[in-house]
């Protein structure tokens, strides 16, 4: 089975607020078991954020002919808006934790997008990072820390961007009839599973693994095994209408 995605390029992009130390923390271990090399590029800023990584794509596409891409949440968003986009250059999607399908609407992410772009350009980013780790886990806490601190003054924009944007319809994820792994992960509200669910229902060669935000914490590669293990069952589901 790995022979599925060694030497393909796997660029994978991180989500709301996030950046590409947890994208690697994710998903560098379980793609270097199966000889796949991660490419994790690091957020564009503020307003840029969704044309700059879909530029990044195409960039990274002129160079390697074609990829595999993916991401979380926000991430795998643009990476599924760019493989309906591009047929002849996507080779598979690795996507985990899709938060809304169409236009986001009182998508729970996209509601939790816009409150944090509220708070930070309220409080600033110390006064949000302090209300948010009220009642927030302890390695989340610290993801957030890093991140948003690194983003500093560009953070609030780049919230706003990603709560506004539109993410590929179910017609549209229909279309892509490349491999495409699902992660879920059952018990995050803000991601629900259901949503993984339908994208995994759509794909012609979608494959959706759920694990347990209870672990989430002590295992972070637990979400990328899941995702990237939807990924190659995809690869061995043939097509409708042909052959792999």
């Amino acid at each position: 089975m790995t022979s599925a995605i060694r030497n393909l390029p796997v660029v994978l992009l991180p989500g709301t607020g996030s950046d590409e130390v947890f994208v690697q923390s994710v998903f560098t271990g379980p793609l270097a078991s199966v000889g796949a090399r991660l490419i994790a590029p690091p957020p564009p800023p503020g307003a840029a954020l969704a044309d700059g990584y879909l530029e990044e794509l195409d960039r990274l596409a002129g160079v390697h002919g074609s990829l595999v891409v993916g991401g979380v949440s926000f991430g795998a968003h643009l990476a599924a808006e760019w493989a309906v986009a591009n047929p002849g250059r996507c080779e598979g999607l690795v996507c985990a934790l899709p938060a809304w399908n169409g236009e986001p609407g009182s998508a729970a992410a996209a509601v939790a997008a816009r409150a944090s772009a509220d708070l930070v350009a309220s409080q600033g980013v110390e006064g949000a990072l302090a209300a948010a780790a009220a009642g927030s886990p302890g390695w989340l806490v610290d993801e957030l820390s890093r991140a948003w601190r690194r983003q500093g003054k560009e953070l609030v924009a780049g919230l706003r961007v990603a709560a506004g944007r539109r993410a590929p319809s179910l017609a549209e994820l229909a279309t892509v009839a490349v491999p495409a792994g699902i992660g879920g992960c059952a018990g995050d509200l803000v991601h629900p599973v259901a949503v993984a669910r339908e994208w995994a229902g759509v794909l012609p060669r979608g494959e959706l693994e759920v694990v347990e935000l209870a672990g989430f914490g002590r295992d972070r590669e637990m979400l990328g095994r899941a995702s990237l293990v939807g990924f190659l069952k995809g690869w061995f589901r043939p097509a409708a209408g042909g052959e792999q």
